[in-house]
């Protein structure tokens, strides 16, 4: 496992070469409410916990009430190197879902804990653990051969909808939870999966992160700005700014953060993450050189929190995939920040 920085490290610090002047730029992050410079560490603490407030408000983030911690095996196999179950747990209480299970065969204890979150696909989380789908975004099984215990959750929208009719999803979730997004179930979900890596004998809590692409690179970024115990993420091609990607669907964030007014935007989400790690993968899709300034905005927060070299951008501008450069240096990105 990496454990020491990438080599690549630099560049995902500095402004893209090609990258026009005239970028659009999240909102100014260091301002308090009173638009009075923030300098230190006390004052940005306390305006992280005014924005955490706000975003939870405008999500409908709810508390619960949470299942079980634990889970029934459902059926596994083993593909080289890797013990794989598929388990069944309860998310909500009285709401069973579905993940893949996967760690070293033979299982090691202490290893580090991953959340792999899963891509939009009708093969949902048997993609990312390795059972079907093209072999790069296999995301969650390379993880688990290289020692990580890793659980693929399965997003509600294809438990609780017929395929491609994520608007009956939304529906669902509005009669359980009228006032929530569909991002704060997906927080919840994403979360309750953290829950049953830190309560694996196998794991060790101090070391658990989150890998998402796509629809999962969204869900990465909220997990890791909401729930502290994520030590670092890689978040790739989820389209970070609200226009460059379809962030106002309703199984999302909905129309209203398009409209004139809307104070909150993804900077500010980023920004929850600090001093943990957190690298933006971008393939020149949804996310290339116009994300590139969520990051900058962000480097001096991390510099105030104490950790000026826990955020970077990394562009492999090869598209909306995940190619096995994009894993190589997740792997080195991760074994950096999580070793012990």
């Amino acid at each position: 496992m990496q454990t020491e920085k990438p080599s690549w490290f630099k560049a995902a610090q500095r402004r893209p070469l090609s990258a026009a002047p005239d970028l659009p730029r999240p909102a100014p992050l260091l301002f308090d409410a009173e638009h009075q410079p923030i300098q230190t560490l006390a004052e940005w603490t306390k305006r992280k916990v005014v924005l955490r407030r706000d975003w939870a408000k405008f999500l409908g983030l709810f508390p619960g009430p949470k299942g079980a911690d634990a889970y029934e095996v459902v059926r596994e196999d083993r593909p080289q190197g890797v013990i794989r179950q598929l388990i069944r747990y309860e998310s909500e209480r009285g709401i069973a879902v579905q993940a893949y299970l996967l760690m070293k065969d033979p299982p090691q204890r202490g290893a580090p804990g991953a959340v792999v979150l899963h891509a939009t696909s009708d093969l949902t989380i048997r993609q990312p653990a390795g059972v079907e789908g093209p072999p790069e975004l296999h995301i969650g099984l390379q993880l688990a051969r290289k020692g990580y215990v890793v659980i693929c959750p399965e997003c509600f929208l294809w438990r609780h909808a017929p395929a491609g009719k994520p608007e009956t999803a939304v529906a669902w979730l509005k009669g359980r939870h009228p006032g929530s997004k569909g991002m704060a179930k997906m927080f919840f979900d994403a979360s309750r999966a953290v829950d049953l890596l830190a309560a694996h004998p196998l794991v060790d809590a101090r070391r658990i992160c989150a890998v998402g692409h796509s629809l999962g690179g969204k869900e990465a970024l909220y997990l890791a700005a909401f729930d502290e115990r994520v030590r670092a993420t890689v978040a790739s091609e989820l389209g970070i700014g609200f226009r460059q990607s379809n962030w106002d669907a309703s199984w999302y964030l909905g129309e209203e953060i398009l409209k004139k007014g809307f104070d909150l935007d993804h900077g500010q989400v980023l920004a929850m993450v600090a001093p943990r790690a957190f690298l933006l993968v971008a393939g020149g899709s949804a996310d290339g050189n116009e994300s590139w300034p969520f990051v900058a905005a962000n480097l001096a927060v991390w510099r105030i929190a104490g950790a000026p070299e826990a955020v970077g951008f990394d562009n492999h501008r090869m598209g909306h995939v995940f190619p096995p450069i994009a894993q190589e240096h997740t792997e080195e990105w991760l074994g950096w920040f999580l070793k012990t």
